[in-house]
């Protein structure tokens, strides 16, 4: 079946970002959508379920510590439709609850975007549209690199949608765009989780769970800017540096999977 294109407004909502300064009514919405969500997602998570986070310290200098505003990027696999807002409810509460320092991140747009109201909530929860198959070169991808030059924090699902069966899926060379032409080397810090589809299982009723074992590893740091550097000074084109790039951090993860995967199984 091929999916109808969405053609309404509120894909367009989430350029009031660009703005020199968010109106007044925007910024008291976008804080009353946060804080709440981020509140129940924190209890639900840290509470009502069973969440071990390996190397944690690790997550939390990149998110909290990092100096001189230096851009950050977590990547992770993406297994159910709660990874998004679930996964950063062990984080410091101003750090998920204030709208400045939470993440950024990317929503399909045919999925998550699909009418007016959704599209309103994701872009006061500073999710952005994307439009699968369009490529590297769209304006949500131009945003966030923007975003990333002022030393803010964005997250990619980087296998391009939820894999519903755990395969092991080619990376989308959109994060690698990112890191090539941030203008500042980011942080790049991958991450694994298991379980969290037992939280939210991908079939029908789609009926949340609770008490469930979810594990989450946290690897270590990534630096490009050595390969950028050595890649610029071989003439290597931005195609096959945004590759290089993408490749590394899914061989990376791959690494993390079979990891985290033994740990969940303890």
């Amino acid at each position: 079946m091929v999916r109808q294109p969405i053609n309404h407004s509120g894909l367009k909502l989430w350029k009031i970002y660009q703005q020199p300064r968010l109106p007044l009514y925007f910024e008291t919405l976008r804080r009353a959508v946060i804080w709440p969500v981020s509140v129940v997602a924190k209890i639900y998570m840290g509470c009502l379920n069973n969440l071990t986070v390996y190397n944690n310290k690790t997550l939390e200098n990149a998110i909290c510590y990092r100096e001189n505003k230096q851009p950050l990027i977590t990547v992770s696999n993406h297994y159910c439709c709660l990874d998004e807002p679930l996964m950063w409810t062990h984080v410091k509460w101003k750090y998920i609850t204030n709208p400045e320092k939470t993440r950024w991140d990317i929503g399909a747009h045919d999925v998550v975007f699909t009418n007016y109201l959704y599209s309103f909530f994701g872009n006061l929860s500073k999710v952005i549209p994307v439009e699968r198959g369009k490529g590297v070169y769209q304006d949500t991808v131009d945003f966030l690199i923007q975003r990333l030059n002022l030393g803010d924090w964005v997250h990619i699902f980087p296998e391009g949608k939820i894999n519903l069966n755990k395969e092991r899926i080619r990376l989308k060379w959109g994060v690698g765009r990112m890191i090539f032409e941030c203008t500042a080397s980011p942080i790049v810090l991958p991450i694994w989780h298991c379980g969290m589809d037992d939280i939210l299982p991908n079939t029908r009723p789609y009926i949340p769970q609770l008490f469930k074992k979810v594990t989450y590893l946290v690897g270590a740091p990534m630096d490009f800017t050595e390969d950028v550097v050595k890649l610029k000074s071989l003439n290597k084109s931005p195609r096959e540096i945004r590759k290089h790039i993408t490749d590394k951090i899914q061989e990376v993860l791959f690494a993390l999977r079979e990891q985290a995967e033994a740990l969940h199984g303890r």
